[in-house]
């Protein structure tokens, strides 16, 4: 299981300029082979902040999202609301395990 977690920061009033392109990618992304989830959220306390998580079952699924039709149209886009800051990370996850309780 591979996680993709991503903290974006863009210039206010963004988020509201690209929601529709957000919306598309989630629902577009979450038909793929091979992806477990693809969320986008506006953090509480700070609305020009973007979250990505994702869950993907391999790199090859992963890989495959990044040729996809509605990965590009989403890269242009945000060619024209470039971030202000982005911060991606990809995980290898071994096993889940419950919470502690």
């Amino acid at each position: 299981m591979l996680v993709v977690m991503a903290e974006v920061v863009v210039k206010p009033g963004t988020v509201e300029q690209v929601r529709d392109a957000l919306k598309t990618m989630e629902i577009e992304s979450r038909k793929e082979p091979g992806c477990v989830t693809y969320a986008f959220s506006v953090d509480v306390s700070d609305a020009s902040k973007l979250r990505i998580s994702e869950r993907w079952e391999s790199m090859d699924a992963l890989k495959a999202h990044f040729k996809t039709p509605h990965m590009a149209v989403f890269g242009g886009v945000l060619g024209k609301h470039p971030p202000v800051s982005m911060d991606v990370k990809l995980y290898e996850v071994a096993r889940e395990l419950p919470l502690p309780r």
